[in-house]
């Protein structure tokens, strides 16, 4: 007998739909996931991929507004979505939404086990302020059990006090299939796809949004510090958009010699030619609960430079094994490990065919057959023991 799992989620992200697929194909998983919204526009320029979406869906009515770096996103008529579906399970995606809370106790009302996706880190930019803090205990404290990509996000939890038997690992994955295949293609006529993309022979890849805290202006400070002769011989490309591109551009224009290009947002397609013509992918983030463009990287075969800030470093990124993981704000960590990939051409195939290895264990099925192992375990509402010791625990924080 099937069970009727509801995931709740913001936007139908592209590189979600791959692992919402591979669940609704798990025996036992009859999914349906209700989206609050089908982009942000102020945000997020990738396209929605509807007509690969092969699981039950639906997008609620929604209102957004943005308020600096805080975003109210406002929704009418999840309780009755979860009144029609009448799920026996409900994953919910976050708790910094309105809709996450009526979630939360339309499944109370309804005796339903409620999981909470979580993939915060110890490192995030938090506010750390009294009441939020007091809200998000209170939610936990509402869940059966959580689910969250990699050691992290399971750290996070344990700061919480939340028992290790009611967290469950569904690995953050991509579709790795998609970046390997598109990979060896661009590979196999790198000649003709370098020039069409305006590339130099060899360069660092910078994959993302194009802010501060995102590491970009270390990166490239880092990649200035290289020795001119390194930098003669080797670029630096950023893809992405954001409100620091005017600053990157205005400091670039001082480092010579070497090229510095910004190539701006690019869409899945054509994102998988830059990773597959780059020598490695830089990932300086200040602040990121995973980084799934570390996970494309690795498919492509590329070695990593990971700040430890990054939720999926612990997981992804071997030091000196695929790659190199470095302290967010090192500049000098940053540009040793940039000089020591530039020089070594043996130690980038190696590091990469590593990364490419280790990438096979994030698959989409990895993360269906983590998400369906929590789903199966979900049985009537927990006894309030644990929740109350959470609440302890959080008073100790």
């Amino acid at each position: 007998m099937s069970r009727r799992v509801v995931i709740i989620t913001e936007l139908i992200a592209p590189y979600r739909v791959p692992v919402f697929n591979a669940l609704a194909r798990q025996c036992g998983i009859d999914l349906h996931v209700v989206f609050l919204a089908e982009t942000d526009p102020t945000q997020r320029q990738w396209l929605v991929y509807k007509d690969e979406i092969c699981f039950s869906c639906e997008v609620l009515p929604s209102w957004r507004r943005r308020v600096g770096k805080h975003n109210l996103l406002l929704n009418r008529g999840m309780d009755a979505a979860l009144r029609r579906v009448s799920p026996d399970v409900i994953v919910c995606g976050g708790y910094n939404y309105v809709a996450s809370w009526n979630s939360m106790r339309w499944a109370r009302r309804n005796h339903v086990p409620f999981f909470l996706w979580v993939e915060s880190t110890a490192r995030d930019f938090r506010s750390n302020h009294a009441l939020i803090e007091s809200l998000k205990t209170r939610f936990l404290r509402g869940c059966d059990g959580f689910v969250v990509p990699g050691k992290s996000s399971f750290e996070y939890l344990n700061g919480y006090g939340v028992p290790e038997e009611i967290v469950f690992t569904a690995p953050n994955a991509v579709d790795t299939q998609f970046f390997e295949t598109r990979t060896e293609m661009v590979r196999r006529n790198a000649a003709a796809h370098r020039p069409a993309l305006g590339l130099p022979c060899r360069f660092f890849l910078f994959v993302g949004r194009l802010v501060v805290e995102k590491g970009v202006l270390d990166l490239l400070e880092a990649y200035g510090a290289l020795a001119p002769e390194i930098r003669e011989g080797i670029g630096l490309v950023f893809v992405g958009d954001g409100a620091a591109q005017s600053e990157l551009r205005r400091r670039a224009a001082a480092i010579t010699p070497g090229s510095v290009q910004l190539a701006g947002f690019v869409q899945r397609e054509e994102l998988a030619a830059f990773y597959a013509l780059a020598d490695a992918l830089v990932f300086p983030t200040y602040t990121d609960p995973w980084g799934l463009v570390v996970n494309e990287a690795m498919a492509c075969g590329l070695p990593v430079t990971c700040s430890s800030a990054a939720g999926c470093a612990a997981d992804l990124v071997e030091d000196h094994w695929n790659g190199r993981v470095v302290c967010a704000g090192d500049i000098g960590q940053l540009a040793s490990s940039m000089d020591e990939l530039a020089r070594d051409g043996e130690l980038r195939s190696r590091m990469g065919e590593r990364s490419r290895a280790r990438i096979l264990r994030y698959s989409p099925d990895a993360w269906a057959a983590g998400m369906a192992e929590a789903i199966c375990s979900a049985k009537s509402r927990r006894l309030q023991q644990w929740a109350d010791n959470l609440g302890v625990a959080a008073l100790e924080r």
